[in-house]
């Protein structure tokens, strides 16, 4: 068979290089062609565009790039039904991928969402075309196959969340990043994109540097460049940067500042106590916040899945110095803190069950394929 798989961000590329292991398991004579990163290129060759250049988010990043947006989509449609793929697969990533799904669909094509995008919160307008237009919708969080249930969604099937495959296949050697263990280790994960390290880097820099008692490792990410790390972390402070090491990181770790996404369900899945930060483009906040009203309480899937405030999130006015102390020391001298924030990530783990989901999402894609021959 032959899979056109899109993925846009640094987590995308991690679950689509997972997804694309266990396609070939299942389909050895599988013929991959990609958008994605470093992880899906050791798997698949040169991606067709790189994550590099397609991660913008907000209301307003996205409008100031609106230009290679739209480039992006025209091309992305030439190059597919020049392809000619047995299935398109959009990894996450919605704002593209189901304008994309969506034409394909209209080619005739079979077309697969990987990673529901989140319209239980915002954009549930998307439903309506999501039901006409993918022939498989597969959900990762526990409560998401209930509401598509409830919203006369059938193609929507849950496989479980892919961090959990993620994390057991990875090889984590703490070793390999020589650290100083005489302190404990604070992990910053500042985020995977430019705007969000602008952010996010300067308050944790900041906090870093009243706590000479920690030993505070940035988890950087090659893609980002070296120079844009060290723009906003002074030399000769009790910082370092580690890049594309962030499971040996949080495995090393004694507790986190993380900024919100997917980085809260690995630290979670690691143990590591931490706080979640999010600072964003005020406006795009705003419009943000005004579209989801009141129906999501949470911005981190730690507090999403569980439904409850495990872990303390600081958004906008209060990601600042003075509550990111208050917060910080709770999750490192509090330890009865400590020891609820821990109980409360076994409970989440129970909600999130075992592994699989990529091979169960090849499965079923094989399935597809095989019972329901694409259109020619």
């Amino acid at each position: 068979m032959r899979y056109y798989i899109i993925a846009g961000e640094a987590s995308g590329d991690l679950h689509g290089a997972l997804l694309i292991q266990a396609l070939k398991q299942k389909d050895p004579q599988a013929v991959f062609r990609f958008w994605g990163g470093d992880r899906m290129a050791a798997l698949a060759g040169t991606p067709v565009k790189h994550i590099r250049e397609l991660a913008f988010m907000g209301f307003i990043e996205v409008i100031s790039h609106l230009p290679a947006v739209l480039g992006n989509i025209r091309f992305c449609k030439h190059d597919i039904a020049d392809f000619r793929p047995d299935v398109v697969i959009g990894v996450d990533y919605p704002g593209f991928n189901l304008k994309i799904e969506a034409w394909a669909h209209r080619q005739g094509m079979r077309t697969v969402h990987y990673i529901s995008p989140n319209v239980w919160a915002w954009k549930k307008g998307r439903i309506k075309g999501m039901r006409r237009t993918l022939d498989m919708l597969c959900c990762i969080l526990p409560f998401e196959q209930a509401f598509f249930a409830e919203n006369n969604m059938p193609q929507a099937r849950y496989v479980g969340h892919p961090l959990l495959d993620a994390i057991a296949t990875s090889q984590i050697d703490t070793q390999q990043l020589a650290l100083d263990n005489s302190l404990p280790v604070i992990a910053l994960l500042p985020g995977s994109r430019r705007q969000e390290l602008k952010e996010s880097l300067p308050k944790m820099v900041q906090l870093a540097q009243k706590h000479p008692e920690y030993h505070f490792v940035v988890a950087g990410m090659n893609l980002l460049g070296e120079e844009l790390y060290n723009r906003y972390i002074p030399s000769g402070s009790n910082i370092d940067v580690v890049y594309d090491q962030t499971y040996p990181l949080l495995a090393s770790s004694y507790a986190a500042v993380v900024c919100s996404g997917t980085a809260t369900l690995e630290a979670a899945l690691f143990n590591v106590p931490q706080v979640v930060c999010y600072s964003g483009n005020p406006l795009s906040y705003l419009i943000a916040k005004a579209v989801v009203g009141s129906r999501i309480r949470y911005i981190s899937l730690v507090n999403l899945i569980v439904d409850r405030p495990v872990v303390t999130e600081l958004i906008q006015q209060d990601y600042n110095a003075e509550r990111l102390e208050r917060e910080f020391n709770l999750i490192t001298a509090d330890n009865d803190n400590r020891e609820r924030m821990l109980s409360e990530y076994a409970d989440m783990r129970i909600l999130l069950g075992n592994g699989g989901a990529s091979v169960r999402t090849a499965d079923a894609i094989h399935k597809l394929l095989t019972k329901n021959p694409p259109l020619s």
